[in-house]
């Protein structure tokens, strides 16, 4: 028998849409106990119009243009936070204040500071939360890191990673509004240090272990801007882009890059981890492939056959791939949004007794400690170490 859970979406843009998808279809794929229900979404006032149409589209029963009073409902079980970043301390702090289940997109926070405030409230308060670092539940990504708990890579030697996309060339693009709020510093936090390698950080410790010491650089292209909302040009204060060498914990070198200024990519996000006894591959552009390299059997630790050795490429839609068996039949590939149901079935999943989720805030403030000592380092110049 399914008992309903009603929710609130605070943010009706991009990920506002993307959330409530999975909302509505995790149930068609995967069985459990709770519905999710979609009782009320939030959007600003200046912004009714658009909030009346995401909220006709998308089948929620009712709308709040104060965050607030929707948070303080007692008809809301879990809130939802997919608000501009500036907007999500205060959010998950009224909704643990207020005892609702929280669902919050990522970044986490503008910074760690606030990002322990919010870890703090959850955990005082005993509410179930997650972070949608939607990645993690790509089915190749997710056998990535199956493979290497297989012990199939060995000892890490290298792990690099790259998350580039073009859309802000040009130095007539604004930045803030409801489109651009990202070019935004006051809203935004940090430019693709935030947005983009925050997804690429918390992915390789989820992957590689925790990253120890950080040295970066970054770069703001297009020193001003004219700003969406005021109209006047202004001082742009985001990174557009960010290179940072790692070192792991488990004594492993990493190199990452990112930046929003590479002509022709959309959304190219790799992986690469090399090891002793083999090596993995991943590009997020072509996301139903994995690429493995074997090299020597884990369990006797004998190098395979010369003729044997080259990388294979994984047609990740079997059935016992990660996920894969409540999608379709082999060899029907799942695309982005399916990383978002994914990722909800197991957060439900969670919620009714099963496995613990991850990432949660307090893992994801992880990923914030990380995110600010890149941004460190470049100002300063020198390595920075990660704070436990």
């Amino acid at each position: 028998m399914s008992r309903p859970l009603n929710i609130a979406m605070l943010g009706c843009g991009f990920m506002g849409r993307a959330h409530s998808n999975a909302y509505l279809q995790v149930r068609h794929f995967f069985d459990g106990e709770y519905q999710p229900v979609l009782r009320a979404c939030y959007g600003r006032e200046e912004d009714r119009a658009k909030l009346e149409q995401f909220a006709k589209r998308w089948g929620y029963q009712s709308i709040e243009t104060d965050w607030r009073k929707l948070v303080a409902r007692d008809d809301i079980d879990l809130v939802d936070v997919c608000a501009p970043n500036f907007l999500h301390h205060d959010m998950v702090l009224a909704a643990a204040e207020a005892g609702k289940i929280i669902v919050c997109e990522k970044p986490l926070a503008m910074n760690a500071a606030e990002a322990e405030e919010m870890v703090a409230a959850v955990e005082k308060a005993g509410v179930a939360n997650m972070v949608s670092f939607n990645y993690r539940r790509v089915p190749a990504i997710s056998l990535f890191k199956q493979i290497i708990d297989e012990g199939r890579v060995g000892r890490p030697f290298h792990y690099r990673a790259v998350y580039n996309q073009d859309y802000t060339i040009g130095a007539d693009v604004p930045q803030g509004g409801m489109a651009l709020w990202r070019l935004d510093a006051r809203v935004a936090g940090s430019g693709v240090t935030g947005d983009l390698l925050a997804h690429s950080i918390d992915t390789a410790e989820w992957l590689n272990g925790p990253i120890q010491r950080v040295v970066a650089h970054t770069e703001t292209f297009v020193k001003e801007r004219k700003h969406a909302d005021t109209g006047r040009v202004e001082k742009v204060d985001i990174d557009d882009a960010c290179m940072f060498l790692a070192v792991f914990q488990n004594g492993s070198m990493g190199t990452f890059e990112s930046t929003r200024y590479a002509r022709g990519r959309k959304n190219y996000s790799t992986m690469e981890l090399n090891g002793e006894n083999g090596a993995l591959f991943f590009d997020l552009e072509d996301p139903h492939i994995l690429q493995y390299f074997r090299y020597a059997d884990p369990e006797t630790g004998k190098k395979i056959e010369d003729h044997l050795t080259g990388w294979q490429r994984i047609h990740v839609t079997n059935f016992e791939h990660p996920y894969m068996k409540h999608w379709w039949v082999p060899g029907t590939t799942i695309g982005y949004e399916h990383t978002f149901i994914n990722g909800m079935a197991d957060f439900l999943a969670s919620l009714e007794g099963g496995p613990a989720f991850q990432p949660t805030m307090r893992a994801a403030l992880r990923t914030q400690r990380v995110c600010d000592a890149v941004l460190d380092s470049a100002r300063k110049g020198q390595w920075v170490e990660i704070p436990g």
